[in-house]
């Protein structure tokens, strides 16, 4: 059947195997039998050269890689940094880079197996969502409907080159100095011979351990995180090795270049002293340097630009925590016992979850507080609507390295006081670290932000989008104030008292509303005990 064929390379390929077994036959001298029929002999010459052809290698599949969409509303987020570099064999669910969006940090994983081809982004770049972040080439069976998610495969023209040029940008030159022997007098060595010069050590730019509160200080230092060296666990860069490397790069010009005329001034560099860069920009004239905002930043400038269309309500309260501190320090002293101690459960309560527990009840009887606003109408409807929600997902600012983040405590109603203690814990620790997950980010109804943990006693809270109200809490504080128990009225009391700064959507929240829902939170707050009563 393979004589039906017309094939060039086929007709080629019969040719040089019939002319290499003749030769074969002549030169060993072998009787050939009679001849049987024409056909025989055709058959048996094609049948033995046989082993002569060759099947081509399996083809690799080389596939852009899509950045998937990690969040409700991404449309781009920052490569923090990679994990592979072009030529790194990667297994499948292997990390490949780490990114932040939406003010979490998200690792990918690689689906497939295989080589590394190609980063099309850099460390401190943008990808797009839905756009090819890495080319893989792909070993192995792969799903269908996997490569359907990919972009098309480039041309093996094209790719092949790539994958040359960065095997050969992988490997590093090394130039050999001459060896200068000590035992040879200085004056006898050639002019030539220049002492060994230290090749600088190159960058990585891919996989550079750091938290991303680290990868903040060097944005703020101007420090280049790859030049840094690591001191910490599997060489991670700490925040010490940052500080170092920015005091011996300014003291490295200084020591080189002393200026005799002016006086340096003298300042004791201690604890809440100025640095010298901080020194430096005092003097001379006026400097305006433009800074690139973070991923923080840019989130929090369009978040507070769309809550500008909101106009805002403020309302101010004095509440009396008197009771609540007495109650805490009751039930922070149970918890210190090693009966009630125990594993996932706060070792100490502040006074965060009081208040939260104490808004999610006010929400039942004031659900106006938890929806949220449909400009563009609902149901086909073009009408502005309120979308009234049944759970109470809370959220709480935290000041963490980043900058302000708001994780969710998602169904406050059905937790108790523990059970938010736990939550928050959780959630600064994963804050602090920069972890959290989009999920921990989305799906607010109201927000309490506790600005009083670093200062301040009144505060004008911004309402977001998706919200109708927000609670800031001030600073809590002791004053004298008149006694409120039955025949000691004019008795002057110590009191720890703290303000609550309410704002609120006044397209959808009356004032008189708001005041309502703010003197239920003011009682349940002053009298604790009331919450024995809505345990669920």
């Amino acid at each position: 059947m393979f004589l039906k064929h017309s094939s060039r390379a086929l007709r080629r390929q019969w040719r040089d195997s019939s002319r290499t077994l003749g030769q074969q036959l002549s030169a060993s001298a072998i009787i050939l039998r009679p001849s049987p029929p024409a056909a025989a002999p055709q058959c048996q010459l094609f049948q033995t050269p046989r082993a002569l052809f060759h099947a081509t290698r399996n083809l690799q599949v080389i596939k852009p890689v899509l950045l998937a969409d990690i969040g409700e509303g991404i449309v781009e987020c920052e490569i923090v940094q990679w994990f592979v570099e072009p030529g790194a064999r990667v297994e499948e669910f292997s990390p490949l880079c780490e990114v932040q969006s939406d003010k979490a940090s998200v690792e990918i994983t690689s689906r497939f197996a295989g080589v590394v081809k190609k980063l099309h982004y850099d460390a401190g770049d943008f990808a797009k969502v839905g756009k090819p972040f890495v080319d893989i080439d792909i070993d192995g069976d792969a799903k269908t409907e996997d490569l359907e998610a990919l972009t098309p495969a480039e041309p093996t023209s094209e790719t092949a080159p790539s994958g040359q040029a960065a095997k050969s940008e992988a490997v590093p030159v090394h130039t050999t100095a001459p060896e200068l022997r000590s035992d040879v007098p200085a004056s006898t060595l050639p002019e030539t011979v220049a002492p060994t010069a230290v090749a600088p050590e190159r960058k990585n730019t891919h996989a550079t351990f750091a938290t991303p509160a680290v990868r903040h200080l060097c944005k703020e230092l101007k420090v280049d995180i790859s030049e840094v060296p690591g001191t910490g666990k599997d060489g991670r860069v700490m925040k010490e090795d940052v500080y170092k490397f920015s005091q011996s790069r300014v003291s490295a010009p200084a020591a080189q270049a002393p200026s005799p005329s002016t006086p340096a001034p003298n300042v004791a560099f201690g604890a809440g002293a100025l640095s010298s860069p901080e020194l430096l920009g005092t003097l001379g004239p006026q400097k305006e340097t433009p800074m690139v905002m973070t991923r923080t930043q840019e989130m929090m400038f369009k978040t507070m630009t769309r809550s500008l269309n909101i106009p805002h309500f403020l309302y101010a309260d004095e509440i009396d925590f008197t009771s609540l501190v007495e109650l805490r320090r009751r039930l922070n002293k149970v918890l210190a016992s090693p009966v009630m101690g125990g594993d996932g459960q706060a070792s100490k309560l502040s006074y965060l979850p009081f208040i939260i527990k104490a808004v999610s009840m006010a929400l039942y009887k004031y659900p106006i507080l938890n929806a949220r606003v449909d400009v563009n109408g609902s149901n086909g409807s073009s009408k502005p609507t309120v979308v009234h929600r049944s759970q109470h997902n809370i959220g709480v600012a935290m000041d963490t390295p980043q900058g302000l983040l708001v994780p969710v405590i998602k169904n406050v109603g059905s937790l108790n006081i523990l059970g938010i203690a736990a939550e928050l814990y959780r959630l600064q620790k994963l804050a602090t670290a920069g972890k959290l997950s989009p999920q921990d980010m989305n799906g607010g109804t109201i927000t309490v932000s506790n600005i009083g943990s670093i200062g301040g006693t009144y505060l004008s809270p911004v309402v977001v989008e998706k919200e109708v109200a927000i609670l800031g809490v001030g600073r809590m504080r002791s004053v004298p104030a008149f006694s409120t128990a039955p025949g000691e009225e004019n008795k002057v009391v110590r009191k720890e008292v703290c303000n609550f700064s309410w704002s609120a959507d006044h397209r959808v929240v009356d004032g008189a509303t708001l005041a309502r829902a703010a003197d239920v939170v003011r009682t349940i707050v002053e009298e604790p005990d009331v919450m024995v009563m809505h345990l669920r």
